[in-house]
C-alpha cells in the first residue's frame, strides 16, 4: 500500500469512514439479484483487489498490505434493498445517505455495492461504495467497467475460476515492514521526484522554480483572507446527502456570453451555493470566502488500471462575499490562471510523496493526529470526476443518472463531488447531519447560480460584452514555462470527451475519463 493510501486507511474512525461511492440510476426492467451477481463475478478477474482485504501489521511497523480473503463472498458484498414504491428522489438520497455513513468492515474487501429496487417511473439503481485507501477518482471511474458497457448487447464472459493465494505469515510481514521501513526512502532519495524527470533541461527547471517562487506572493493572499471559518467543526456519525445538476448546454453558453472556462462557470455556481447558504445562517460579511481544495490528478496515461491513489491537490478562494456574479467568475477565471502557470499541484505531489520518508507508526499516527487538529484554512473539497459523452448500459438497461459521493473528514464537515456524463453535470453534497441540517439550500444555490448566469447570458449583447471584459481583465498573462502535466480536476470536465472504450481485452468493460 502506497503511503498515501496507507494515511487514507490511518484516518478512518466510527465517525469518519473514509470511503468514495456514488449512485447511478437506471431506466428499462430493473434485472434479477442473481444476474446482478453473475455480472460482478463475471468482471471480478479483471479487478483482483476487490477480492483483497488490508492486513495491517503489528505496531505498525510496516504499512499495511493487501492479502486475497480466503473466505470472499460475493453475497456479502453485492446486496439487494428497495425503497416504498413509488420511491422518489428523496427516498433515494435518504437511503443512500445512511447507506454512505456505515463504516466498510475493514476484516472483508472494502467495496459494497446495493441494487436497489422500487423508484418511481420503473427506474432502479445501485449504490456503490468503495474505500479511498483502496481506489481515486480516475481509478474509480476505471472501476465502472466492472458493471457497464458502452454496447447494450454486451456479452458477458464466463466468470474465471478464482482461488485465494496463501496469505503470508506475520512474522513475513513483519520482515518485509521493517525492510521497507528502511528500503522505501533510501529508493525514493536515489530517484529523482516525477516532477523533475519531467523537467529537460535545467533552464526549464529554472524557469520552474520562479513560476512556484511568483506564485507565492498569490498563494499567501488567498491563505490570509478572511474565511468562512462558522463552516468548520467536529463531525458525528451521520451524513446529509444531496444533489444538484446543470446541463452542459447552459454552461457553454454562459461561458461564450461571460468568458472563463467551463469550469470556471461551475465553481461560480457553486460560489452562489456556499454564499446563499451563508447567508440564511445570517454569517455573511463582504470580502468573505470560503477555501476549497480541489483535487488534482498526478496519474499518467500508462497508469489507468492501477488501483492507488495518485493525486495532489490546489486551493482555491471562492469569493462568497461578492454579490456580483461577474465579479464572482472574474475572481475565479484569475485564480485558475495563476494556480495553471504556477504549477503549484506538481509541488504539491512532490510534498505529498514526502510521505514515503515516514516511518509507517509515524505516519499513522501522523494522519490521525493532522485530520483531527482543528484547522480553519480549508472549508470544504470540490472534486470533479469526468464521465463519457457516449450512454452507457448495465445488462442492457441504460444509464440515465450519475451522482457522486465524496467523504467529509478532519473539521470540514461539506464536501462537492461533480459527475459529467452525456450532457449533463450532477453535484453530490455530502455533510455532517448534525452540523449541516440546512445542507438543501447549498444545493438549491449551486442551481440558482447557473440559473442567474443564464439569465445573464440572455441579456443584450451590450451587457454580456461588459461582463467578458470584466471576466477577460482579470485573466493572468500565463508564466514562461511550459503547462503543468496535470489539471485540476474541477477544471477540465472537456476532459470527458475524450473517454474511449476499452481494448477488446476489457470485455466491453466501460472505462470513463481520465481526468480525477
Amino acid at each position: 500500500m502506497s503511503s498515501l493510501d496507507a494515511g487514507f486507511y490511518f484516518i478512518e474512525d466510527e465517525n469518519v469512514p473514509m470511503h468514495v461511492g456514488s449512485v447511478l440510476v437506471f431506466e428499462g426492467p430493473v434485472p434479477s439479484y442473481g444476474d446482478v451477481i453473475r455480472l460482478f463475478l463475471a468482471r471480478m478477474d479483471q479487478v483482483p483487489r476487490y477480492r483483497q482485504k488490508v492486513k495491517a501489521l503489528p505496531f505498525h511497523v510496516g504499512r499495511p498490505v493487501w492479502v486475497d480473503d480466503d473466505h470472499f463472498n460475493v453475497l456479502y458484498h453485492v446486496r439487494h434493498t428497495a425503497v416504498p414504491s413509488p420511491g422518489g428522489e428523496d427516498q433515494l438520497r435518504n437511503l443512500a445517505g445512511r447507506i454512505f455513513a456505515q463504516k466498510l468492515d475493514d476484516s472483508k474487501p472494502l467495496w459494497e455495492a446495493w441494487l436497489v429496487e422500487g423508484l418511481e417511473d420503473g427506474r432502479w439503481a445501485i449504490i456503490s461504495k468503495v474505500h479511498h485507501c483502496m481506489i481515486d477518482g480516475v481509478s474509480g471511474s476505471d472501476m465502472v467497467q466492472l458493471i457497464l458497457d458502452f454496447r447494450k448487447d454486451g456479452v458477458l464472459p464466463d466468470p474465471v475460476e478464482w482461488k485465494p493465494a496463501p496469505q503470508p505469515s506475520t512474522l513475513d510481514l513483519v520482515v518485509d515492514g521493517v525492510r521497507d521501513a528502511v528500503v522505501t526512502p533510501v529508493r525514493h532519495l536515489a530517484a529523482l521526484p516525477a516532477l523533475a524527470r519531467n523537467l529537460r533541461s535545467l533552464s526549464e527547471i529554472v524557469d520552474f522554480g520562479k513560476s512556484v517562487l511568483g506564485s507565492v506572493p498569490g498563494t499567501a493572499r488567498r491563505l490570509v483572507t478572511r474565511a468562512a471559518t462558522s463552516l468548520n467543526g467536529p463531525i458525528g456519525p451521520h451524513r446529509r446527502w444531496v444533489w444538484a445538476r446543470a446541463d452542459l448546454a447552459e454552461i457553454k453558453q454562459i461561458r461564450v456570453a461571460a468568458g472563463g472556462t467551463v469550469n470556471d462557470v461551475i465553481l461560480t455556481a457553486i460560489t452562489r451555493g456556499f454564499r446563499d447558504l451563508l447567508e440564511k445562517r445570517g454569517e455573511l460579511t463582504e470580502g468573505m470566502v470560503v477555501r476549497t481544495m480541489v483535487p488534482v490528478s498526478m496519474r499518467k496515461a500508462d497508469q489507468h488500471n492501477e488501483l492507488n491513489n495518485r493525486v495532489s491537490a490546489v486551493l482555491v478562494n471562492l469569493p462568497v462575499g461578492e454579490a456580483d456574479p461577474v465579479k464572482r467568475l472574474a475572481s475565479i477565471r484569475e485564480q485558475m490562471d495563476d494556480l495553471k502557470g504556477s504549477r503549484q499541484a506538481a509541488g504539491a505531489d512532490v510534498i505529498t510523496n514526502l510521505s514515503n520518508f515516514a516511518a509507517p507508526t509515524l505516519m499513522a499516527l501522523g494522519s490521525r493526529t493532522a485530520m483531527r487538529f482543528p484547522q480553519q484554512i480549508l472549508q470544504t473539497v470540490t472534486t470533479n470526476v469526468p464521465g463519457p459523452r457516449v450512454p452507457l448500459y448495465l445488462l442492457g438497461r441504460p444509464l440515465v443518472e450519475m451522482f457522486p459521493y465524496v467523504p467529509i473528514a478532519s473539521t470540514i464537515r461539506i464536501t462537492v463531488g461533480i459527475f459529467s456524463y452525456l450532457d449533463r453535470f450532477t453535484f453530490g453534497i455530502n455533510a455532517d447531519f448534525d452540523g449541516v441540517p440546512d445542507v438543501q439550500l447549498l444545493a438549491d444555490g449551486i442551481r440558482a447560480g447557473f440559473d442567474e448566469m443564464a439569465a445573464l447570458a440572455a441579456e443584450p449583447a451590450e451587457r454580456t460584452g461588459a461582463a467578458r471584459k470584466v471576466v477577460q481583465a482579470a485573466a493572468v498573462k500565463p508564466a514562461a514555462v511550459k503547462p503543468a502535466a496535470v489539471k485540476p480536476a474541477a477544471v477540465k470536465p472537456r476532459a470527458a470527451r475524450a473517454a474511449k472504450p476499452v481494448s477488446k481485452a476489457a470485455n466491453n468493460g466501460a472505462k470513463p475519463g481520465t481526468t480525477a
